[in-house]
């Protein structure tokens, strides 16, 4: 079963179409919207600030979303996939975004829509990342603007994660 605390009498706020893989943990100020997917290993920490994520968002296998106390809390759009392995930490990262594999982004980042933080990224503290970029390296700069074909990427991801965790509660 998924670790699922309350931290200081808060609860994480989930609904019945979000799906939470058996060795997730979500403590704390945590709310999501609907058709979220929390995968294996992965670790959403509300308990030293509030973390919110949109509907249709998934955070995959091993990322951790966190914030800090008293500073800066985590908020997540719509459609947003953080990709295996990655860390959000304190930053707001609007709708239709992808954040790669392995990549950080960090205290009071602000990732704009239709955008994509490359695998192995670094966005340090403060970047703005503005609508239809592509951010890679470390410390992450703008690499070229989103194709239209790539654009596509957003939905599908979400979605499909949404049709996988159908697979597990309907094995």
């Amino acid at each position: 079963m998924p670790v699922i605390l309350p931290v200081l009498g808060i609860s994480p706020q989930l609904n019945e179409t979000c799906w939470v893989a058996p060795n997730a943990t979500i403590v704390g100020d945590v709310k999501f919207g609907n058709h979220c997917t929390i995968w294996f290993n992965a670790v959403v920490r509300g308990d030293v600030n509030s973390i919110e994520i949109g509907d249709y968002s998934n955070i995959q296998d091993g990322a951790v979303v966190h914030c800090t106390y008293q500073k800066t809390k985590t908020i997540i759009g719509k459609h947003v996939s953080i990709a295996h392995n990655a860390i959000v930490h304190g930053c707001t990262i609007e709708d239709n975004v992808l954040i790669g594999m392995g990549a950080i982004v960090m205290d009071n980042a602000y990732i704009e829509s239709g955008s994509i933080i490359a695998a192995g990224a670094i966005v340090t503290q403060g970047t703005r990342v503005k609508s239809g970029s592509i951010y890679a390296g470390n410390p992450a700069k703008f690499l070229k603007e989103v194709s239209p074909e790539a654009a596509e990427v957003f939905q599908r991801t979400s979605m499909n994660y949404v049709k996988y965790a159908e697979w597990f509660k309907n094995p």
